[in-house]
């Protein structure tokens, strides 16, 4: 895998980080109120996108844009699956590893194709 291929994804692991407290990390704070928790997740965001846009730009370079969403869907499902163990302390059960299955094999047919 080349520099090419790699950077793309790395710019897509950050910003799904940062997107994904952007969205959920707050809901750990329900009493915080809303204005505030709207104000500091457009924050997390702006960093979300000066990562984001970066990746697509330069990974399109390398991948279809098809393949650049299907990185972005598979990533954010593993960041997203982590984060919900870990900060929201919500448990994974068997029925999202197969929902996270059928997504990992809709990205196989992505990048094996086209047929």
């Amino acid at each position: 895998m080349t520099a090419a291929h790699l950077l793309p994804i790395l710019l897509l692991i950050g910003s799904n980080l940062f997107m994904t407290f952007a969205w959920y990390g707050h809901l750990k704070y329900p009493t915080a109120p809303l204005w505030a928790v709207v104000f500091i997740s457009w924050g997390i965001a702006l960093v979300e996108y000066w990562l984001a846009v970066p990746a697509n730009r330069l990974g399109h370079h390398v991948y279809s844009a098809a393949e650049l969403k299907t990185l972005q869907e598979i990533i954010t499902l593993v960041i997203f699956a982590g984060f919900s163990a870990l900060w929201l302390k919500e448990p994974l059960t068997l029925n999202h590893a197969v929902g996270f299955g059928f997504i990992a094999l809709g990205a196989f047919f992505i990048f094996r194709g086209p047929f």
